[in-house]
This record gives C-alpha cells, structure tokens and sequence, in this order.
C-alpha cells in the first residue's frame, strides 16, 4: 500500500487544515491560541496565518486584550472565501397533490444562510432548467459571486444509485432519472451530489435534531411520501442498488398489492407522468399524507390537508378519537417492523403527517409500540427547524466544499 511522505508541502497542508477546522468549530482564536490548540510553534502559527490571510481564507476580526504588550490580533474564517448550495427538489407535502417546487438556500462557508427561497415549478420538466433557473435567482439575489459556489446538494424523492451517484427512479419526479447528474454537472461547472430526500433529512437529525450525536437510528418520513433513512454506526445505510429505507413500497396486511390497482407489474407500470403523486399500494397506501386524508373522511373529518384533519381530531369532533387510534395502530406496525429487524433504540418521526399529529400522535404511537414489540425503541418528533430535507442539503454541501476548500490550501 502506498502512502503520500511527510513533505514540507503536505506538512503544511495538514496544519492549515487543521488550523481552519478549529477556527470554523470555536470561532476567533489569537495566534497563541492557535499555537497552543493545535501544538504549533509560535512561528509555524505565524506562517500559517500568513499563507491563510494572502489566500484570503483566513482575516482578523478583533483583538483581545491582554497583560502587558499590545493586544492580541483575532483571526477568523472569511466567510464569503466560499458559499454552497442546498436544493430541495419535489411536490410539495401539504396534501398529497401540491405542485413540484425547488426550496433552496445558499450559505457560506461558515454554514450561515445568506438567502433561502421557495420556487413554484409547476410545468417545468426540465430538470437541469429548473435548478438552473433557481440557482440564477438565489445567487442574484444573495449577490453571491458565482465562481464561489463551491458545492451543490440536492434532494430528491427518489432512488439514488450509491455507485454512481446518479438518480435511478423517483416516483414523483419522473423527468429526473439516470442522466441527470452529469447533465447538471456540465450545466453548473461545479461538484453536484444528488441525494434521497429522506437520507439528507436524516443528516441534518443527526447534527441538529433529535438523534444529535446518535451514531443508530431511523428516520420514519410520513408526508406526501412515505420512506425511510437508516444510519447504523454513523453513516448511512443505501442498500446495494439505493433502495435501503424505501419502506413506503413495504407490502403490508390492510394494503393492496400492486395488481390489485391495476400494476402487476409493481413501480415499472407506472407511466410518464404518473398517474397520480401518491402510491394506491403497500405502506404508503395506508399511512401516507393521500391515505390520512382519506381516513379523515371516513371518520366524518374535513380532508383538506393532514394539518386540518388532526386540528379537528384533537378539537373533540366525533370521529377524532377513532381517527387518532386508527392512524396510531397503522404508523406504530412500521415503527414495530423496523424495530424488529433493526433495533435501533432510537426511530424519529418526521414529515408532515407526524408534525401535524404532533405529540398526542407521538405518545399514541409510543403506546400501541410498546404493546406490539418485544422491545419498543425510544421514539421522538424530529427537532429540526425549517427545512430538514434543506438544511441536510446545505449541511452535506458544506462538507463537500470544506474538503475541497481545506485539502488545497497550499500552493
């Protein structure tokens, strides 16, 4: 096995990586300080500070007062030395029949938003088009240089093929498949990673929600979709062709098959565009945002949306209780079949038919788990602000770019 020697070059690429991730972790730092966290030499600092600052990656922010002698200088990162984008791609998940629309944001290399928008796509399938349209917009309206944009990451509903990155299927977004990505690479000059929406939902959990710092869990998603993110000792789990996690597809007692509403042939009879957004079989069929709805009605609720459905049922109408029990009984049978064959300990609930059943739903859900399973997991609310599906998006863009940006920082 080879390995790269400790040439001056690498030496110093190491310690202005190291010297950058400490800055952007803790903040403004004297050289000293610098020094002392990193066991650099009062001159080797020195130096790097100076390559950094002529590279413009590095400037000074403050002083810090100290004994005798003049005040220390504060470093920091320069935040606008690199931005990345963040794109959410898909119909939106109020009802189960919103039109597409991209969210996005960019952010600097700080991870601080600069400008985040949501646009209606409705009639565009183009996909290249599309994100090309949103991107032009946000980065006029951030007044972002463009040859800045390091890093672009975005989400789609769909299955994304671990080998090549590239989409296979998406059920909601028939336009986007295999292809895509290097026609959006070529389109954008720039690192593009397309990614299931639910995996970078499940990032952003881990570094900001609920399962922070959690190296097992799942990510339950019930909105418009039905899926799953699974990460097992810190990274995700993708299965061997992307499917790991795609439970809304699960064949189900209570559910149709496939050949029961007309598609023997299972997802690959689906026509271009798909008939309608939401799946008539397996999981889905039953706890997806079309399916809660529907179940709404049968209880004598209004239907227009998951959020109206639950409003009513907590409010006491008749039907609500039964409502509430119902939808219960279905979501905790997903949560009791992944915690049976992958024991977690931890599985979060997220997307718009758990945020709109929101804690009675939640302890409902604990309740009937416990009395199916032989050991029920702890089971929370995702606890991400916004976005999550956005904010994984900008969190796996920034990555991309901090290697890039920290692993070429010598010249």
């Amino acid at each position: 096995m080879s390995r790269r020697p400790g040439t001056p070059r690498l030496l110093r690429q190491l310690n202005d990586r190291a010297a950058l991730e400490l800055l952007m972790s803790t903040g403004p730092l004297t050289r000293t300080q610098l020094g002392q966290a990193t066991g650099l030499s009062k001159v080797t600092a020195s130096q790097l500070l100076s390559r950094l600052q002529e590279r413009e990656l590095v400037h000074i922010v403050g002083a810090q007062a100290g004994g005798r002698g003049p005040n220390a200088a504060l470093y920091d990162v320069v935040p606008s030395s690199a931005y990345v984008a963040g794109l959410d791609v898909g119909p939106t998940e109020v009802t189960a029949e919103g039109p597409q629309q991209v969210t996005a944001a960019i952010a600097d290399i700080t991870g601080q938003v600069v400008t985040e928008s949501t646009i209606d796509l409705a009639g565009e399938s183009d996909p290249v088009s599309a994100v090309h349209t949103t991107v032009m917009r946000l980065v006029e309206r951030a007044e972002v240089p463009l040859d800045r944009l390091r890093a672009f990451v975005i989400g789609t509903p769909g299955v994304v093929d671990p080998r090549t990155g590239d989409i296979r299927f998406s059920f909601n977004l028939p336009s986007w498949h295999e292809g895509v990505l290097e026609l959006l690479r070529a389109d954008l000059q720039r690192s593009v990673i397309i990614e299931n929406d639910v995996n970078l939902a499940a990032f952003a959990e881990r570094s900001l929600g609920a399962a922070r710092n959690t190296d097992d869990f799942v990510l339950l998603w019930i909105g418009a979709g039905v899926g799953m993110a699974i990460m097992l000792g810190g990274q995700l789990h993708r299965g061997h062709a992307g499917g790991a996690g795609e439970i809304g597809w699960l064949p189900v007692p209570g559910a149709p098959l496939p050949e029961e509403v007309g598609l023997p042939e299972g997802y690959h009879g689906h026509g271009e565009p798909a008939p309608h957004p939401a799946l008539g079989y397996g999981l889905q069929s039953l706890i997806g945002a079309r399916a809660t709805c529907a179940l709404a009605a049968e209880h004598g609720l209004p239907s227009d949306s998951v959020s109206v459905a639950f409003t009513a049922a907590r409010s006491g109408t008749d039907g609500g209780e039964a409502f509430l029990d119902e939808m219960s009984r279905r979501i905790a049978r997903a949560v009791t079949a992944v915690s049976v064959i992958l024991d977690p300990g931890l599985i979060v609930l997220g997307a718009d038919v758990v945020r709109a059943g929101g804690d009675d739903l939640a302890q409902r859900i604990r309740q009937e788990t416990r009395r199916l399973g032989l050991e029920a997991p702890d089971i929370q609310l995702s606890q991400v602000d916004g976005n999550p599906v956005l904010r994984g998006a900008v969190l796996s863009a920034l990555d991309a770019a901090r290697e890039e940006l920290f692993s070429t920082t010598t010249e």
